[in-house]
């Protein structure tokens, strides 16, 4: 965690960071989509391997200056708005794995038994958390777990994935390229153990689904019993 920069954060004066304008880091019209009803995303094409993916706005607007505020910007102080948004969205993925509601504190289990459900964040590439100072999507899943596990869902973070080689920055690729270059990408850490466990993969945005589709594909093959993903938004396609 980059403390030195939270605290800056916190202490220096800031603009929204949606629309730039008044003094609080995220105003109410800019944070308002955050809150709203997660949806089923849906690529298309769909990559083979991913799962379902719900996600609670379209990743434009304010909303991408948001994201791209905390990740790329450093304003760590969306971290909570960001997380309380991704945790509406892991919601409906958590009903995918057979986890039970909350509400009630319960001891539910994903599909296959096995406790707690994972929540397993999408990992940057090394080279972007050095150049950041922070890995986004652990920071938001930090929040959102804290959030389900107040609201009684048993749920739990696990950060058990790790880049295996190098991969290109995303942004601005095609979907093929997208996919050609994840593809392979991602391992399990050292000592993970996901057989029978239910499993739900976090990220802040969803757009071609390569990330969340290779992602999957590791938990998968380690056995985990149940796979469905979260995010914060989801990508528009644009018509011609």
């Amino acid at each position: 965690m980059n403390v030195l920069a939270e605290i800056l954060d916190l202490l220096l004066p800031q603009s929204c960071a949606g629309c730039g304008r008044g003094s609080a880091a995220l105003c109410g019209d800019c944070g308002r989509p955050l809150g709203s009803h997660p949806v089923r995303a849906r690529p298309s094409p769909v990559p083979p391997d991913l799962p379902p993916v719900w996600a609670v706005t379209p990743y434009d607007g304010t909303t991408r200056e948001v994201i791209t505020a905390h990740k790329e910007r450093g304003r760590l102080c969306l971290a909570r708005p960001l997380g309380l948004s991704l945790a509406r969205a892991l919601v409906p993925a958590l009903a995918e794995t057979g986890a039970c509601g909350g509400g009630g504190g319960g001891s539910g289990r994903g599909d296959g038994g096995g406790g707690e459900v994972l929540v397993v964040p999408v990992p940057s590439a090394r080279r972007a958390v050095r150049r950041r100072g922070h890995d986004p999507t652990r920071r938001m899943v930090a929040v959102a777990v804290r959030e389900l596990r107040r609201r009684g869902f048993p749920v739990v973070a696990a950060p058990v994935l790790r880049h295996r080689r190098g991969v290109a920055d995303q942004a601005g690729l095609t979907r093929a390229e997208r996919a050609a270059n994840v593809s392979g990408a991602l391992a399990l850490r050292r000592g993970a153990r996901l057989a029978g466990r239910g499993v739900v993969l976090a990220d802040d945005v969803v757009t071609s689904g390569a990330s969340l589709a290779e992602a999957a594909r590791v938990v998968r093959a380690a056995g985990a019993a149940a796979v469905a993903a979260g995010t914060v938004a989801a990508a528009v396609r644009r018509r011609g």
